[in-house]
């Protein structure tokens, strides 16, 4: 079976889905990865990713009901997949095997 590697934005993405367990959309879904990496993610960044995650089936997508404070927009969703598990999975072995007999990362002065 081959390993299906995940782009760092990726495994971000997913991780966060999870983390947001049924509250995860697009809005909170940035807030998330934009916590964890205390960088700033554009909504259409994040779209990307998620679009790419949905078409290679790590993710699934739920349209919620509108909302009237939306202006009847509805929310649209995302889940994780069991593909999506195991690519998580694979990820953190992966990372896991890489870092094996390498000490700990120490800062250097110049």
């Amino acid at each position: 079976m081959t390993m299906k590697f995940l782009s760092r934005q990726e495994e971000l993405m997913l991780l966060s889905i999870w983390k947001l367990d049924d509250n995860a959309y697009g809005v909170t879904i940035r807030n998330k990865v934009t916590d964890v990496t205390g960088k700033y993610w554009s909504i259409g960044a994040v779209y990307d990713v998620l679009d790419r995650l949905t078409r290679k089936g790590l993710v699934s997508t739920a349209v919620g009901d509108p909302i009237k404070a939306r202006g009847g927009k509805s929310k649209r969703f995302y889940r994780i997949t069991k593909s999506g598990f195991k690519a998580l999975e694979e990820v953190r072995t992966l990372q896991q095997k890489a870092w094996i007999d390498l000490p700990e990362p120490v800062l250097r002065k110049k």
